[in-house]
């Protein structure tokens, strides 16, 4: 955890100022930060390159610039995945002025380096008025997902209180759950609000909640 004022930051991995060999990233997930951003204020441009970055905004709402010309705001509901590849510049700022943006950075390891920078971002609230779990990026795009350069199927749910759902997990796979809103509990085991669970060796999952939740599942190679 780190507090710069301006940023309220949690790290799952090494990241920046926080190094540890034991947790430098599950599978092909390098990064995750929960980051709580002042209004105002943001990353002024920096640069990327041989990443997937995934930004989940969880409430209120991120501007993003880049140079490929890029200029929006991401808000709750939407998946934005910038592929930094041969490389990349960027800023990121709160886009309100009074009040906070909470959201979560992703770094998944490219499939292979040398992509070329690209930018995807979707709405999914539509789906979320049908379906309480939601594949919002893959390899492939599958579904209307974001496209991921890599091996990587990437899950939202949103349960409500007394929701169950099962997940089979194929052989030589991974699974992270990131819980973002409430508490699950998964094969008997309880995560809470910005727990993250590492699992391998499973076929399956049940997963149940007695509040209404949200969380982002990744299914990786092991």
């Amino acid at each position: 955890h780190f507090n710069h004022g301006w940023l309220d930051t949690y790290h799952s991995f090494s990241f920046g100022e926080y190094h540890d060999p034991e947790q430098m990233g599950f599978s092909v997930l390098r990064v995750i930060n929960e980051d709580k951003i002042d209004g105002g204020t943001g990353f002024p441009t920096h640069p990327h390159r041989d990443m997937e970055i995934v930004s989940y905004v969880v409430d209120g709402a991120l501007e993003h610039q880049d140079t490929l010309g890029n200029k929006t705001v991401i808000k709750p509901g939407e998946v934005q995945r910038m592929t930094a590849g041969t490389g990349i510049r960027h800023s990121e700022a709160n886009h309100y002025a009074d009040r906070k943006t909470h959201l979560l950075q992703i770094w998944l390891l490219p499939e292979k380096q040398g992509e070329k920078p690209s930018y995807d971002q979707k709405s999914f609230l539509k789906d979320f008025e049908l379906n309480n779990f939601v594949l919002v990026g893959s390899k492939e795009g599958k579904n209307g997902s974001v496209v991921l350069h890599q091996d990587v199927e990437m899950y939202v749910g949103k349960m409500k209180k007394g929701e169950k759902l099962d997940y089979g997990i194929k052989p030589s796979r991974s699974i992270w759950i990131q819980m973002v809103k409430g508490s699950a509990l998964v094969n008997s085991v309880k995560a809470n609000t910005s727990d993250g669970l590492a699992i391998t060796g499973e076929k399956s999952l049940a997963i149940s909640t007695e509040m209404e939740n949200e969380f982002i599942l990744f299914d990786m190679p092991q």
